[in-house]
């Protein structure tokens, strides 16, 4: 039997620090201090070769309980659906029209924030509602 094993969740992008600022806000997560030596990320990404430079980011859940999340440059841009998406869980434990209310009103403060909303889908019977959506690179994550 296996033990639990720490985990973070990679984003291939165009512009890493846009999209990781943009989880933060989402996640309440926030950007981790810079490594030893640097005051700033800035500076940091300065002493790194050109090419290096704004190739990568990263954001941690300040409790230390969610997975980290990675941001890397890569060149090719977004052309299909994600295979593995996140589901933002806002309206747990809520049913019907009060999880609606709560998945609208996160969806129209991530809208703010340059977040795409996209299908709604509702209650059928089995699943609560959900709201499909694309940060601001396009990645697919549901409001659950």
């Amino acid at each position: 039997m296996s033990s639990v094993k720490q985990f973070q969740v990679t984003f291939d992008c165009a512009d890493p620090e846009r999209v990781a600022r943009f989880w933060c806000e989402v996640l309440g997560y926030v950007v981790p201090p810079p490594p030893k030596g640097f005051e700033s990320w800035t500076e940091f990404d300065r002493s790194l070769p050109a090419e290096s430079q704004g190739a990568a980011f990263a954001c941690v859940d300040p409790t230390g309980v969610g997975p980290r999340l990675f941001f890397q440059r890569v060149p090719e841009g977004k052309v299909v659906k994600n295979r593995v998406h996140l589901d933002v869980r806002v309206g747990t434990g809520l049913v019907r029209e009060e999880r609606l209310a709560v998945l609208e009103a996160e969806c129209v403060r991530l809208e703010a924030l340059g977040a795409v909303r996209g299908q709604l889908l509702r209650y059928d019977g089995v699943n609560e509602s959900c709201q499909n959506m694309q940060d601001v690179e396009g990645n697919e994550f549901c409001l659950d």
